[in-house]
């Protein structure tokens, strides 16, 4: 149910019926019940183009609006504000609507069209770290809500597989022998191992650069390795993507090694075009405004990131047909995809029409504001922060007696991985995260371990009705009144959050809705003896609409619900 787009339509309606000529209003939610449910404010811009009093205008549209329908009464406030109610009648009969569909009444559009969402982006010389956190669960995140609306998404795991130091990494993996990831636990230690052999032995530095040369010919042997190296670090990393569970699988995978084919038909395709200018040796593209180029092929021959990079987005665009593309990568690779982007545009690597984003993020920062590191000043590896974070889960909630162990492991990672993830979502992406345990895991505040509480607080209640649950709804209190507004919110939460690419407008909504909730829950007894059979159904119908926009919405977060805690 798009709320917004009904009441707009309606005050819309009114403005024609009042000769005024508006292209696009807007109603947004009023915080406080003695100013309705909704407000229009768009007359003060209204005024100015017509020259009349705000006030009168608003006096005369409000004699238009219809209130036989989803709107009970409008007042116009101060100098030109139009609150407005709505209807309980309306509100009991889309809840009910909202809770007998399978999808909560929420539209899946009929799109054409086909969204990229290039995420996660691991380094294969290294185990995932915290810094790859913030894009892996963003990014699942929003291809997770844009399949619900009705898009096709294509996962794209953009990893870094085609180096200079991969001859050093397969001559170090050949030297030691190993030939399964079951001996190769550690691949940190195992990089720094090798740079270390790099760095002192001058015999094994020259084999690990001929090594690079061999991979970049073909050779058959130096190929097997470095194929193993990568499916060793690639079991790695899946290893921590089944822990965080997120969706992205091997066959997500588009490594640069992928794109090595048709780098020169890239090259080829920019000299056809006169796009490139060779400086020094190497091929380097200009942007206007910009001093220093774009440098897409060394002197020496080879490639760089930009070229991968550009090649991917033609690949995208000319293979999968897509025409959104959103690239979630560290906010620090602004000014790296303003250029990339810019010269896909004006290459025709891509349409013109195609929409490309990058879905830019702040650093993870530990207490004192500082990026999050080990004690040593190391990088924290992903896996050994999600394992703590389950060890602390349990603990908080290994006093639950009725809990066997089975269960207990089962909810601390349900628990453990469900706070880090949201406590990432629920700060505006753009924004310098810091990292807190204590926060993460708290009842109190907007946590998913709060809402997991709220979910499990109402399974509890069905549990002791035990009894099949209605779909009749009946209005009656302010609070009841609050909390189906919230319910039928929830459309216009989810597209705004897609439009603008930002998980925290859900993450605030659930935490908005979870308090409405509690306080419709302590203000409305449910089960009571006394309470009349009619009443009782009708808070059980929203308590289970309720419970429904929770599990929905944490879902599209990657986040699993629990029924007791």
């Amino acid at each position: 149910m798009k709320l917004k787009k009904e009441i707009n339509k309606i005050i819309s309606q009114a403005l024609v019926d009042a000769s005024i000529e508006v292209h696009q209003i807007s109603v947004s939610q009023s915080s406080k019940a003695e100013f309705g449910d909704y407000q229009f404010n768009g007359i003060m811009p209204l005024a100015k183009i017509l020259r009349r009093n705000p006030r009168d205008i608003a006096l005369d549209v409000i004699k238009y609006i219809d209130t036989k329908g989803a709107i009970l009464k409008v007042e116009v406030a101060g100098a030109g504000f139009i609150n407005i109610w709505l209807n309980p009648l309306w509100l009991q009969e889309m809840t009910k609507k909202m809770l007998l569909d399978d999808r909560l009444d929420i539209s899946k559009k009929k799109s054409n069209n086909i969204i990229v969402v290039d995420y996660s982006g691991p380094n294969m010389a290294k185990e995932m770290h915290v810094g790859h956190l913030r894009s892996t669960i963003i990014g699942d995140t929003l291809a997770n809500l844009l399949e619900f609306l009705g898009d096709r998404v294509i996962r794209q795991n953009h990893i870094g597989d085609w180096g200079t130091q991969f001859g050093m990494l397969i001559a170090y993996l050949e030297e030691i022998a190993v030939d399964n990831m079951n001996n190769l636990k550690d691949l940190e230690q195992f990089y720094k191992d090798s740079k270390k052999r790099f760095d002192e032995d001058e015999e094994f530095a020259n084999k690990a650069r001929d090594y690079v040369v061999k991979i970049q010919s073909g050779d058959e042997h130096c190929l097997k390795l470095w194929k193993n190296f990568i499916e060793i670090s690639l079991n790695h990393c899946q290893e921590v993507y089944s822990k965080l569970d997120v969706k992205l699988t091997p066959e997500d995978v588009k490594a640069e090694s992928f794109y090595n084919d048709r780098l020169p038909k890239l090259i080829e395709k920019l000299e056809n075009d006169k796009k490139i200018e060779v400086s020094n040796g190497a091929k380097c593209l200009f942007i206007d405004g910009e001093e220093i180029p774009v440098i897409i092929q060394k002197s020496d021959g080879g490639y760089l990131y930009a070229t991968t990079d550009l090649s991917a987005l033609q690949y995208r665009d000319e293979i999968l047909k897509s025409n959104r593309m959103l690239y979630v990568v560290d906010a620090r690779q602004s000014g790296h995809f303003k250029q990339i982007f810019n010269i896909a545009k004006d290459s025709k690597l891509v349409n013109n029409e195609t929409k490309l984003e990058h879905i830019a993020f702040g650093t993870m920062m530990d207490k004192s504001g500082k990026p999050f590191k080990t004690r040593d000043g190391g990088t924290v590896k992903l896996v050994e922060l999600l394992d703590e974070s389950i060890i602390r889960a349990k603990e908080s909630i290994r006093n639950k007696d009725e809990l066997n162990s089975n269960e207990l492991e089962k909810l601390a990672k349900i628990i453990g991985i469900g706070a880090v993830k949201y406590s990432d979502l629920s700060i505006n992406r753009t924004s310098n995260y810091i990292f807190n345990w204590d926060k993460m895991l708290s009842l109190d505040g907007n946590t998913s371990l709060y809402q997991q509480y709220a979910y499990a607080r109402i399974m509890s209640i069905f549990r002791r009705f035990n009894s099949q649950i209605g779909s009749n709804i009946n209005i009656k209190t302010d609070i009841e009144h609050k909390l189906a507004v919230t319910l039928l919110g929830f459309e216009d939460t989810l597209n705004r959050t897609a439009r603008d690419s930002s998980p925290h407008y859900l993450t605030t909504y659930l935490y908005e809705l979870t308090t409405i909730f509690m306080r419709f829950y302590e203000q409305n007894p449910i089960l009571k003896d006394e309470i009349e059979d009619k009443i009782r159904d009708s808070r059980l119908a929203l308590a289970l609409l309720t419970s429904k926009v929770i599990k929905q919405g944490l879902d599209i977060l990657g986040i699993e619900v629990v029924n007791k805690i």
